[in-house]
Parts: C-alpha cells; structure tokens; sequence
C-alpha cells in the first residue's frame, strides 16, 4: 500500500477467504494490560475501549452493529469534539479515500477518528499493512466478541495476501 490507491472490491466467489478469524479473541480484561498504538475497527469494540479509559491512537467506525443502527460511540464522539475524518466505504470495498485516512491518521501525533458512510468491517485490512510493527489492532468478530491483531512481518503478509484476492477498481 504504498503511493497512489485504487479502490477494491472483494469478489463473490472469494467472499469466504475474508470470514475467516484473524488474530486471537480477547477479553475486556487483557485491554487493561495492552501497550503501544491501539487501532479499533467497529462501533461496538470502540466503544468499549473507551469505556475502560483508553482513547485509541485511531479509531475506524460506520454507525452499525450487526446491520443496525448503533448511535453511542458516534455520541461519545460527537460529544468529546473528537477530530473525525468522514470517508465513503460500500460493503465488500476498500476505497482509496479509507486508505488514505488511515495513512493519514497515522502520520499525526493526535489521536484520530475514521467515520466511514458505507461499512467498516474491511478497514482492518489497511489499519494492520500500514501501521507500525507492534500496533495494536482491535476489531469486533460478530457474536463472539473482540479479536486482537499485535502487527508484525508474518501479520502484515497476511493482510496483504488478502487484499491482492480483491480486485482493483479503476
């Protein structure tokens, strides 16, 4: 991911290769001892990291929870006067303009937050490739609870092996 993005797509037939549960399952209890960069993905697990006192270096959210309508982490945002990017991101898609926010959010020294129209649950993917070896990367895995991704080398491959099984959009 490096110079000037395209946007992707994931494709039907390759839909299942993205089900598939990166990184480990984590309590609200492990958060207390994380150090480093912390990166949430999601309304729900954002929101509970907040909740425990920490303020993630990025946070990546879209409104919804399972399909529904979850207005308390964009609250807490619009409340705290957070500074917050807007992009557009359709399901199934990594959009150049996601990309970019997190290239962005991650070169600041202020902690940022990624309001995404569309759906979130991709924006893992850019978050692990582009932040710094050790970050932490917190995502929701619906019905089970949060996932843990510590990046590193063997990390990043991964993310990238996937995001090359989606196509380009010119």
């Amino acid at each position: 991911m490096s110079g000037p993005e395209r946007s992707r797509r994931v494709p039907d037939e390759k839909r299942e290769l993205f089900k598939e549960p990166f990184g480990s399952l984590i309590t609200e209890n492990d958060l207390k001892k994380m150090n480093g960069k912390i990166i949430t993905v999601g309304d729900v697990v954002s929101l509970i990291v907040n909740r425990h006192g920490i303020i993630p270096d990025i946070s990546v959210y879209d409104g919804m929870t399972e399909r529904r309508e979850t207005t308390e982490f964009s609250d807490l945002v619009k409340n705290e006067g957070r500074i917050t990017d807007e992009v557009v991101n359709p399901a199934g898609m990594i959009t150049a303009e996601l990309v970019n926010a997190v290239r962005n959010a991650l070169s600041g020294t202020e902690k940022r937050t990624i309001r995404v129209i569309g759906e979130e649950d991709l924006a893992t993917l850019p978050c692990i490739i582009l932040s710094p070896v050790g970050t932490n990367v917190i995502y929701g895995w619906p019905g089970k609870g949060m996932m843990l991704i510590i990046t590193d080398e063997s990390v990043r491959k991964r993310a990238e092996q996937l995001l090359n099984e989606m196509e380009e959009i010119p």
